[in-house]
């Protein structure tokens, strides 16, 4: 897998959208599917940036590959912030009368929905989010 680096207090997805269509740019993907990708990596960043407790000379590691059998991207958010297992939550009620009240909380449930399989470790003073998506 490649990977960049991305400034941890911005927010932006440019650049990491960017860096992942590059590297599925060889496969066989429908546009449905980077989509679905591209909202992801947005409501992570988002949720690295505003919840980790980073600094603004901390970065967030991002790493990507494509696989084979099923054809799938993989893509991995890893930073040094606050352990947070953001799968640990229970999924918000959706129901109408809930989503009146709520304010946010939605991003990690519409990773969740978006993704084929979504995992989270802490490993060696990281946080390493890991989303797939099936291509």
């Amino acid at each position: 897998m490649r990977s960049i680096i991305v400034p941890a207090n911005d927010e932006d997805p440019t650049p990491v959208v960017e860096f992942v269509s590059e590297e599925l740019e060889q496969y066989d993907y429908s546009s449905r599917a980077l989509y679905q990708i591209e909202v992801a990596i947005e409501e992570i960043l988002v949720n690295i940036v505003s919840y980790a407790g980073l600094t603004e000379n901390d970065g967030i590691e991002i790493r990507c590959g494509v696989f084979e059998d099923p054809l799938r991207a993989v893509v991995q958010f890893i930073d040094g912030g606050i352990p947070f297992d953001p799968l640990a939550k229970e999924d918000p009620d959706t129901s109408l009368e809930a989503n009146m009240e709520r304010e946010g909380g939605l991003g990690i449930f519409m990773v969740k929905q978006l993704m084929d399989d979504v995992s989270y470790v802490y490993e060696d003073g990281k946080n390493v989010l890991t989303i797939q998506k099936n291509l």
